[in-house]
């Protein structure tokens, strides 16, 4: 039976999803080491803190990949089902060689775009992350009350979370683990499934196509605003 706190109704923390925000990668590894050794010795009890450690950046790295914070309330809370599933199915042994992170990010991945490919077939139109739904992960009179430069930097936020969703899955999804979720080259590769330098490259690539869209809005900024 999958324990039912935190994985059927997981307590997302939406204000988490912002571009930039680096997890304490090391922290994270020490907890997961802790994490697999509980989880090998008892798995129900153990699977809540599982839920605690990761449920705000699975939720963090589903909204980056579908643009949507239902979608990736789901996704993310189906692939702890998922995970918990999986792990009933593991010995002890097993469990404790668990790369718990990239593991995770696998299986949360594959969701998103098993829904990204769902929506695509429907015709559904693509999502910008500067919708009303994003727009919600603060709240709007905090946005309004804050001093100027809280309110840029949460503007420039904006523009790139925008920028973001509209870079090909590809080099969306590398970018994402690198730079907002703060995962390491190995584990990003790991939990990608693809070679350490083909991601690297896949990094640098979204990251100047990122550049290039943002200094293209600059440039229409001046010309909007004299119009």
């Amino acid at each position: 039976m999958v324990p039912t706190a935190g994985v059927e109704k997981p307590g997302y923390r939406k204000r988490h999803a912002t571009v930039g925000q680096r997890a304490g990668f090391r922290g994270l590894m020490d907890t997961d080491d802790r994490l697999t050794a509980d989880l090998a010795r008892d798995l129900d009890r153990a699977f809540d803190a599982l839920v605690v450690a990761h449920q705000d950046r699975m939720f963090t790295i589903a909204l980056r990949m579908l643009g949507d914070p239902r979608d990736a309330e789901e996704a993310a809370q189906d692939a702890l089902v998922r995970a918990y599933r999986a792990l009933t199915a593991y010995d002890a042994a097993r469990i404790r060689e668990l790369r718990l992170r990239a593991w995770l990010t696998t299986i949360l991945l594959n969701l998103c775009r098993t829904r990204a490919l769902r929506r695509s077939a429907r015709g559904a139109p693509p999502i910008s992350l500067d919708s009303d739904g994003a727009s919600a992960l603060e709240p709007a009179a905090s946005r309004k009350d804050a001093p100027p430069e809280v309110t840029e930097r949460h503007d420039e936020r904006e523009r790139w979370g925008a920028r973001l969703a509209e870079l090909p899955p590809v080099y969306r999804a590398a970018v994402v683990l690198r730079h907002v979720d703060g995962m390491s080259y190995p584990e990003a590769a790991a939990a990608l499934g693809r070679p350490e330098g083909t991601v690297k490259a896949q990094v640098h690539r979204g990251i100047a196509l990122l550049r290039t869209m943002l200094e293209a809005d600059a440039r229409h900024e001046p010309e909007e605003m004299t119009a």
